[in-house]
């Protein structure tokens, strides 16, 4: 099996590398969030890094300029796509706050 780092050590351009390694640690962060076992306070308190939100950002305000090549477009649409999922994990953990 072909993991994101075997892709980054045969990858032929380094905007490649950037995207795979941006991405793979977006996903880590979530992953290592799930794994470490969590409350519905923390999955609604969770952000992502500092480095993660700086890496948004850029792409977002480039984008907006017309400015991203493929692969970072394909990157933006991973961050978003953790976005969403995040956004509806903090929502269904809403229901399992008790009731005050």
């Amino acid at each position: 099996m072909i993991s994101l780092l075997d892709l980054v050590d045969n990858s032929p351009s380094k905007a490649y590398d950037v995207f795979v390694m941006s991405t793979f640690k977006a996903y880590e962060e979530v992953i290592d969030f799930i794994a470490a076992g969590t409350t519905p306070q923390n999955v609604i308190a969770f952000r992502p890094s500092e480095a993660a939100e700086v890496r948004v950002t850029d792409l977002l305000s480039r984008e907006k300029e017309g400015k991203l090549s493929r692969e970072e477009k394909s990157e933006l649409d991973h961050y978003l796509q953790i976005e969403h999922l995040m956004r509806l994990a903090k929502a269904r953990a809403r229901d399992f706050l008790p009731n005050e």
